[in-house]
């Protein structure tokens, strides 16, 4: 029989867990490889091992609606009002298993190629230094709301064709429908959630409406024309995609900035070897996506019973694959709880595994070098003015805001 997490420091919703839940992840990871958690109904997977090998089988699943009713699965269904934000959530890769997941992701990488991604750089970079030139003069300023927030929320709707008049309220619906991914979420965060799905897919449809009347070179045009053997998407599976990729593509680039220059900040020694040396930065990237997750846990259900060192989940049951956890597993890390900004042999799982891997890593990582280099070149005195406070969610770590000072 597995343990039982009833006695260790784990508790998401606890703030100084959620500061740093890391020792905690030593402690579940010392108990064994699953262990069930009855506050959240989840068996958790702490070893990076396990979590990656998991990512890949296909005994498991991010839906269950492909094979099972709500009843079959032993499940209750969803209340009739969150109806808006599961129809936009559950026809979004993300929560697909194949074949839609494979269709839909076959005919969205048909227009979110890498030669569209590598033809963003010069708008990427440009904006990072424009940013950051601001935030120089200034003197300073928050780093999350100057920096972590505009770049990659203008960079994705730069990519879907988004007006930039059309733009302020994207991070706020993201935001709000973000916090249904939170463990046990309340009522609230569902009306809010409800709310941004239904304002988000309304405008969505109308900018389709539009580029099928009018194509462009955006990516909301290539979802239109994609096509692959007579299968075209769904005007529902565009907007969930725009979504996804939307919400996907800068909550955690949003909180990958400033949780790793919060940790700069907190190794000097580190910083000031990466002032030194700017073809660190690649590296540096890496360390910083597995030193502090910004992603750190990801569900799945057992499609059928599986076995984990001798501890059967039965079908119907759910995962929670700990992705901090397993990022800071001395199995696979050499000194995992040691920031090293050289670390070459660096197989961390922040974009996940499998056929869910995350299709905009290479845009992530794009942006991230890109505000990185910014700072070092323009803000070489960038230096913290505030101890930031964390924000209250442990699925998607981040902080409140990172103030700053040039100068």
């Amino acid at each position: 029989m597995a343990a039982v997490v009833s006695d260790l420091a784990f508790d998401p919703w606890d703030p100084g867990f959620v500061s740093d839940p890391y020792p905690a992840f030593a402690e579940l990871r010392a108990r064994g490889r699953v262990l069930y958690y009855e506050p959240s109904d989840q068996w958790l997977v702490p070893h990076h091992a396990d979590v990656s090998a998991l990512l890949r089988d296909r005994r498991l699943g991010r839906s269950y609606r492909h094979r099972f009713s709500h009843e079959e699965f032993g499940r209750t269904p969803p209340p009739p009002e969150h109806e808006p934000f599961h129809t936009l959530n559950d026809h979004g890769m993300l929560d697909l298993e194949p074949p839609d997941h494979t269709r839909i992701r076959r005919l969205v990488s048909k227009a979110f190629t890498p030669r569209t991604v590598e033809r963003l750089r010069p708008y990427v970079h440009g904006l990072a230094d424009e940013l950051v030139s601001r935030l120089v003069a200034e003197g300073g300023g928050d780093l999350l709301t100057d920096l972590a927030e505009p770049l990659p929320v203008a960079v994705i709707a730069e990519m879907l064709g988004i007006p930039e008049s059309d733009r302020a309220p994207l991070r706020p619906w993201s935001a709000d429908i973000c916090g249904m991914y939170e463990l046990n979420p309340s009522e609230e965060t569902a009306r809010r959630a409800v709310r941004a799905s239904v304002e988000f897919s309304d405008y969505l449809r109308e900018l389709i409406a539009a580029r099928r009347a009018h194509p462009g070179e955006d990516l909301i045009s290539g979802l239109i024309a994609a096509h692959d053997e007579g299968d075209r998407l769904t005007e529902q599976e565009m907007i969930s995609t725009a979504v996804l990729l939307l919400n996907a593509g800068h909550e955690a680039t949003v909180n990958a900035t400033t949780n790793g220059w919060w940790a700069l900040f907190r190794h000097p020694d580190r910083l000031a070897a990466l002032r030194a040396d700017h073809s660190l930065v690649p590296s540096a990237v890496e360390e910083l996506l597995r030193y502090d997750t910004p992603l750190q846990l990801f569900e799945r259900w057992v499609l059928d019973d599986i076995e984990i060192d001798g501890t059967v989940i039965p079908r119907g049951a759910e995962l929670a694959l700990l992705f901090g956890s397993a990022n800071h597993d001395p199995e696979v890390f050499e000194a995992p709880e040691t920031l090293d900004l050289t670390r070459r042999d660096n197989p961390h799982i922040s974009f996940s595994a499998g056929i869910h891997y995350c299709i905009g890593a290479p845009l992530a990582r794009m942006e991230l070098a890109a505000s990185m280099t910014a700072l070092l070149d323009r803000a070489p005195t960038l230096r913290l003015a505030a101890e930031p406070e964390r924000r209250p969610n442990f699925v998607m770590r981040g902080l409140e805001g990172l103030s700053v000072e040039v100068g």
